[in-house]
């Protein structure tokens, strides 16, 4: 039996819209080009890993986006908590969603995100940041993240406080580091040395 629908959430890798505190010393272009391998990775270790769906929810363009297997659905919202409430409500079953900022991640982790759905209402996995990089939900739930503070030092914190008014029962995740500066960027790729990401910054810089 497939485990719970794998959800990835990204902005389609576009100079200028995405990963920009790595510039400097990224130009735009690179830091496009490192975020589409990071998405890549990602990607790659979702298709690694039984699920009931595989589903990128996308803001930008998809075409180069496609693989077999994945749905592709649009973001909806204008801030991040009305993009994950949505997300989740269009998928409509058990999900656990990452972002594309952890290239690092494994199977391992996307399966423990899906056992837990089993006998939890919702799943966080912590970031080094203050936010959070898995977040699985057993059913949605219009008030999940609606005013949760997004991108803070306190969104993680913030987040477990609003799972907990809502009674859901959730499992923490092992803490990971998003690639959000150069300095995250090295030591990601460090700790993912064989990735897409990492090569891909070796030839940069």
């Amino acid at each position: 039996m497939s485990g719970a629908a794998l959800l990835v959430i990204a902005k389609s890798p576009e100079p200028g819209r995405c990963k920009t505190r790595l510039c400097p010393p990224c130009t735009p272009a690179q830091a496009a080009t490192l975020a589409a391998a990071a998405l890549q990775d990602t990607m790659d270790v979702v298709d690694a890993v039984a699920a009931a769906r595989k589903i990128l929810v996308l803001d930008g363009a998809t075409d180069c986006w496609r693989r077999p297997g994945w749905q592709i659905i649009p973001q909806r919202g204008d801030g991040l908590d009305e993009r994950l409430c949505n997300a989740f409500a269009d998928v409509d079953e058990p999900a656990l969603l990452v972002g594309m900022d952890t290239p690092q991640l494994t199977p391992e982790l996307l399966r423990d995100g899906q056992r837990a759905l089993e006998d939890h209402d919702a799943v966080l996995g912590p970031a080094e940041d203050g936010g959070y990089w898995s977040v699985g939900l057993r059913r949605g739930h219009h008030r999940a993240f609606i005013g949760v503070p997004m991108s803070t030092q306190r969104t993680m914190h913030c987040q477990t406080v609003r799972f907990s008014a809502l009674g859901l029962r959730t499992h923490r995740q092992r803490r990971l580091r998003d690639v959000d500066t150069i300095a995250d960027a090295r030591v990601v790729a460090a700790q993912a040395p064989g990735s897409r990401f990492a090569q891909t910054l070796k030839e940069m810089l």
